[in-house]
């Protein structure tokens, strides 16, 4: 039962966001209504740390964790861990480390292209080519896709300088 309504907050997030259902809603509102819906509240630490989610690159937890002085690492870790519980955040793994940030509820979507050097990742902004090509994938494969990741590794320009010598 609790996956089935993990799938239909999914859902109902997804629609909201492509059919514009309310407007009006801004983030905040819409991490309010993710965490009412699973009988958890918006509290002082949870709103730190999407706080310092919101509008950013992808960020390691020691990365999150230096953007919320105010509270402790132990409420980071709880928040974070409940955020991935719900679908509020995403992992962007990278070998065997990874990066968090908003799922696309909360902003629009996106690809990374990561760095296997210095780990610095970089936007690739949505491609309608691409996505339809991954649309047509998954029917072939009789797969419904609900949501994807796509991330490019490899080493960026400054690495690649560096790997020269």
């Amino acid at each position: 039962m609790h996956v089935y309504m993990l799938l239909e907050q999914h859902y109902f997030l997804q629609m909201c966001r492509k059919y514009c259902y309310d407007c009006n809603m801004n983030s905040t509102d819409q991490l309010a209504q993710v965490l009412k819906q699973h009988g958890q509240s918006i509290t002082k630490q949870r709103r730190c740390v999407f706080d310092a989610l919101q509008g950013r690159e992808p960020q390691t937890m020691h990365e999150i964790v230096s953007n919320c002085t105010q509270i402790d690492r132990a409420s980071v870790y709880r928040a974070i861990a409940l955020f991935e519980r719900l679908g509020i955040v995403q992992r962007l793994q990278t070998g065997w480390k990874y990066r968090l940030e908003l799922s696309d509820e909360f902003h629009e979507h996106h690809h990374h292209a990561t760095c296997l050097l210095c780990g610095q990742s970089q936007v690739v902004a949505e491609d309608s080519a691409v996505e339809q090509q991954l649309h047509r994938l998954a029917e072939q494969l009789g797969f419904q896709l609900e949501k994807h990741q796509l991330e490019l590794q490899g080493y960026c320009a400054k690495c690649q300088y560096l790997l020269k010598d």
